[in-house]
């Protein structure tokens, strides 16, 4: 549900769009069974199409409605609640610690194999910056890291440039699970080598998937030679790893994760101007980006990820297998309780910038009050139109 007064509400939505291009769209190019179900999800998302309540107020008798969402992960309307329950949950594990965040980039070389075989080249990244980092943890610092790292795939201006954003512990619990080791203030390691560590593992796994045949049908690889070119190219290329100074409050870590975990290539508020021909958006630095809407839509949907895919993995100390173990070792050794009190945050849309805490919870507040007389309110529900009458398209 939403918890925006509907005059902060962005002034365009991208289910308009989507109602008016996406045949548009489907004229051009072919989608993904996965795509149009995003968009089916986006349209009738916040609609009477869902079901949802009536907030009646019991003092003046204004009637406000307010319809489900869709709760499809790529929705910019549906992520706000979603991301609350996350942070509150990972809250209990997160170590009062500072922490580094860690960018990993894949090279420009592989993005249209990623395009083709995002599952498997997407795992790819993942387990070669996972690697990197404990590898690294654990032969210069002689410790296991905890580690959350979240894909994104998209630029500002909606290109497809896939990422992770690694949050982790600038230090950790020592091999023998004796003490908490410190990494340096300053820095945790350096980038070159962890671009070289990444370049090397996750060209390791691309020679297993085309040796396995998973890589079968790419274009590059029709010739025989392609996929030959292709490593030697990359073995000469630098992969970006870039690291930013550690925060060092876990509020701060928590919030700031927050935003990464559960964004989606756009939000409505990032929206300047909408017409027939043309979609203008913020990008970075007070500019703006216009296209085409097919263009637009074409970018959007190129972001969504294969059904299943988790785009939220943890590993070394808040690895799920670890919790009960070494996780729980750490907080001894760092003398804290085991879980943390939760930290706010507050539903609607992910904002570009962090929100006060005392705004979120009085957001959620004004949920239960009147929007005309502030009075109190009884919610009725409204009933879901039978799923036989929806596009599942």
């Amino acid at each position: 549900m939403s918890s925006l007064p509907s005059e902060r509400r962005p002034r365009f939505d991208i289910a308009d769009i989507v109602r008016e291009h996406r045949a548009a769209l489907e004229a051009e190019y072919v989608l993904t069974l996965e795509q149009r179900r995003v968009l089916s999800a986006i349209t009738l998302c916040r609609t009477a199409v869902l079901g949802g309540h009536v907030d009646v107020c019991r003092q003046c008798g204004h009637e406000h409605p307010a319809y489900n969402s869709c709760r499809n992960r790529h929705c910019p309307k549906c992520q706000g609640r979603a991301q609350e329950q996350w942070i509150r949950a990972r809250s209990e594990r997160v170590l009062p610690v500072k922490h580094f965040h860690v960018v990993f980039t894949l090279p420009s070389e592989l993005r249209s194999l990623a395009m083709y075989r995002p599952r498997p080249m997407f795992s790819a990244l993942f387990a070669a910056a996972h690697e990197t980092l404990l590898e690294l943890g654990a032969s210069r610092l002689g410790v296991t890291l905890g580690i959350t790292s979240v894909l994104h795939t998209w630029t500002r201006d909606l290109r497809f440039h896939p990422h992770l954003h690694a949050l982790v512990t600038a230090g950790g619990l020592s091999l023998d699970g004796s003490r908490w080791i410190n990494a340096s203030a300053k820095y945790l390691f350096p980038v070159e080598v962890m671009g070289m560590l990444l370049r090397g593992k996750v060209m390791d796994t691309l020679r297993g998937l085309h040796a396995s045949g998973e890589l079968d049908g790419f274009d590059d690889f029709r010739d025989p030679q392609g996929f030959d070119r292709l490593m030697t190219r990359l073995a000469k290329t630098s992969w970006v790893v870039y690291a930013k100074r550690p925060f060092k409050r876990v509020e701060h870590v928590l919030k700031y994760l927050g935003r990464y975990t559960h964004r989606v290539g756009i939000t409505n508020s990032r929206f300047v101007d909408v017409r027939r021909d043309a979609v203008t958006f913020r990008t970075k630095e007070g500019k703006t980006t216009t296209l085409r809407p097919v263009e637009f839509l074409r970018r959007f949907v190129q972001h969504v990820l294969p059904d299943g895919l988790k785009k939220i993995r943890h590993c070394g100390l808040y690895a799920s297998a670890n919790v009960e173990a070494k996780l729980a070792q750490a907080r001894m050794r760092l003398s804290v309780p085991t879980i943390l009190a939760p930290v706010a945050t507050g539903g609607g849309e992910p904002s570009d910038d962090l929100e006060s805490v005392d705004e979120l919870l009085g957001r959620t507040a004004r949920e239960n009050c009147c929007r005309m007389c502030g009075g109190l309110v009884e919610r009725r529900p409204l009933p879901e139109i039978p799923l036989a009458t929806r596009d599942t398209s």
